[in-house]
């Protein structure tokens, strides 16, 4: 053999054992899997759980340790949970987001169906049974109202507050709150956090505003509603809303508190 044969044949093969091009083919890349749509709330869902005496600790072990996790399997967005800050110690108060009500309906279903949920459900009933009954509520953004995000902002409490007006009122006090009494809660120190109509097929949604909003503390919400109620700004909104008479016919207010853990705080 030639010396120049001789160096083109060790050139090859070093080529080849470098992982050159000769005839080695590249293997095709593995796929990237798509990231999961997150789903954004448009409708949501208020719920009131009334626990049996002294059951409300096991059914909050429940959510914590399993019925949250479920949900978010099945494409339900836990965004808020609550006790009441005073009286009703048997109570707790949720907030979930769906797409739409016919998203909602059929992630309940699945829910329902979940084996892992059944085990869950029977596993917490050892002792007796925890939940007397439960109340809710189909819920829409108002047009003026903050995107709810679950943000983690404590220590805070919060003020879940619904209006019922006079017939053929709504549509001011909505006005009120969009034009006036938003920014006027917010000089004040009152954190606007989210307001709702209700679902149309409700009773009484034709007279309903129903709105949380938060505080530092106790001694902070007293100061802040006192300080909005001697507002200028707000006392001529508040003349020039009800120049054809009166908007609002009752409130109801409750204080609640985040438990550990709700995703809003």
């Amino acid at each position: 053999m030639k010396p120049t044969q001789l160096i083109y044949l060790i050139a090859a093969l070093i080529t080849l054992s470098c992982g050159g091009p000769a005839n080695k083919e590249e293997a095709p890349a593995e796929p990237v899997p798509e990231a999961a749509e997150a789903v954004t709330p448009e409708y949501f869902e208020l719920r009131t759980y009334y626990c049996y005496p002294g059951k409300r600790e096991a059914l909050l072990r429940r959510f914590q340790d399993h019925t949250l996790a479920l949900f978010e399997k099945h494409d339900m967005v836990n965004l808020g949970y609550w006790t009441p800050l005073e009286g009703e110690e048997d109570v707790l108060v949720y907030l979930m987001g769906y797409p739409s009500r016919e998203a909602r309906d059929q992630s309940w279903q699945a829910f329902s169906n979940d084996p892992e949920w059944k085990s869950a459900y029977e596993a917490s009933h050892q002792n007796g049974p925890i939940v007397d009954s439960v109340a809710n509520v189909f819920l829409s953004y108002t047009d003026y109202s903050p995107r709810l995000l679950p943000e983690d902002k404590a220590p805070r409490i919060f003020s879940l507050r619904t209006y019922y007006t006079h017939p053929g009122k709504l549509e001011a006090l909505h006005a009120r709150f969009r034009d006036h009494t938003m920014k006027i809660f917010e000089d004040n120190g009152i954190t606007n956090v989210v307001y709702f109509n209700l679902d149309p097929q409700t009773p009484g949604a034709g007279n309903t505003l129903k709105y949380l909003v938060s505080f530092p503390d106790t001694a902070a919400r007293s100061e802040s509603w006192k300080r909005f109620g001697e507002d200028p700004a707000w006392k001529k909104a508040y003349a020039e809303s009800i120049a054809d008479g009166p908007l609002v016919d009752s409130i109801t207010a409750e204080l609640l508190v985040p438990v550990a853990f709700s995703p809003l705080k």
